[in-house]
């Protein structure tokens, strides 16, 4: 019997990580409704990112090595995470996705997959009024 592939090993592994990793921190840092609540240098964030990507999709548990458990809402409190503000950054990994050359069905499976811990870490009503 064979084993299932993760979406890691379905999507290339870390080589792809990777290339999602840059593209995403490219929209990122030109994106006027997120720029607010990142650090100038974006990159201990893609870092990190990096290890959380790695390890959600499957791959080694390289964030519960160095961080522990994710606790995400725990971890993003400190910053205002409103409803277009998940949405922006839900609109940047879509872009990453493309751009990294992610395919169905592992595409959709991805942005579904991200959704739930998206919506998990908003703290701070729209601002919109």
């Amino acid at each position: 019997m064979s084993k299932l592939k993760t979406i890691y090993e379905e999507i290339g592994g870390q080589p792809v990580v990777d290339r999602i990793i840059d593209s995403l921190y490219k929209h990122i840092g030109v994106n006027e409704t997120l720029l607010p609540i990142f650090p100038d240098d974006l990159e201990e964030s893609a870092r990190k990112q990096r290890l959380f990507l790695t390890q959600f999709f499957g791959g080694p548990n390289l964030y519960a090595q160095e961080r522990g458990r994710p606790m995400l809402p725990r971890r993003h409190a400190p910053f205002e995470i409103t409803p277009e503000r998940r949405d922006a950054w839900l609109q940047c990994m879509y872009q990453a996705l493309t751009e990294a050359g992610v395919e169905e069905p592992h595409f959709s499976d991805i942005m579904g997959r991200l959704v739930i811990p998206a919506n998990n870490i908003v703290n701070t009503p729209s601002a919109k009024k």
